[in-house]
């Protein structure tokens, strides 16, 4: 899987290429070579990329130690988008959720500083599109906390959610959403917030061609 996201403020495009997490037992030998010891696994990953999604978040909440140890094991300029805990997202009334969204927003994400990218939301892939509810939800989404700027992109899975009235909604609250680069999935390539962020989980060698063309296409914005 190999993720990209695009981080466009104002008129300067910043391309940021990375993956979704770093500790897998596949990579050793492979991506990290034999001498890198799987403590620093990070610290090596995040020189040869210039950001990675934390999956790790999804699951369980972590520390503000945890999340100020990641911020202090990479380097400057590099920046985490944090996956948002699933009791936030896989609940049948998402407009329910503001208790699991507060308890996740300030479990610790601000330690990352700087470093903080956009915060992903993943909706359960079994929720249809209800436009009154995910209103509700999106504005349980802060555009801001303790004097930093919040990025919020959703990730919707449901087939329902192909349609105009959602792509209105998510603009009108100026939220992104994931291109997600797969046929189990819906895609969408329209840009309704301020970062665009493509999720490119083909991982057959068969694809390749693809993901030159959104090399191609990357190389051309910039």
């Amino acid at each position: 899987k190999c993720d990209w996201s695009s981080d466009v403020c104002s008129s300067d495009l910043t391309v940021r290429v990375g993956v979704g997490g770093w500790t897998f037992d596949p990579w050793r030998e492979t991506f990290y070579p034999k001498s890198v010891k799987k403590t620093a696994e990070l610290h090596y990953a995040s020189r040869q990329l210039t950001a990675i999604e934390i999956n790790g978040t999804f699951y369980r909440l972590q520390s503000p130690s945890t999340f100020a140890k990641w911020r202090d094991e990479t380097p400057d300029g590099f920046v985490f988008s944090v996956k948002a805990h699933r009791l936030a997202t896989y609940r049948k009334v998402l407009g329910e959720g503001g208790e699991s969204v507060k308890r996740f927003l300030e479990s610790g994400v601000l330690e990352l500083g700087d470093k903080l990218g956009p915060i992903l939301w993943q909706i359960e892939p079994r929720h249809a599109f209800e436009a009154a509810d995910l209103s509700r939800f999106l504005d349980l989404l802060p555009p801001a906390l303790g004097g930093r700027q919040l990025r919020h992109v959703l990730e919707v899975r449901h087939e329902s959610f192909a349609c105009e009235a959602f792509i209105e909604l998510a603009r009108a609250k100026g939220v992104s959403l994931v291109f997600a680069d797969t046929d189990e999935f819906p895609s969408f390539a329209d840009v309704s917030g301020e970062v665009v962020y493509a999720r490119l989980m083909r991982r057959s060698e068969e694809h390749t061609s693809e993901l030159q063309s959104h090399l191609n296409l990357v190389c051309r914005l910039l």
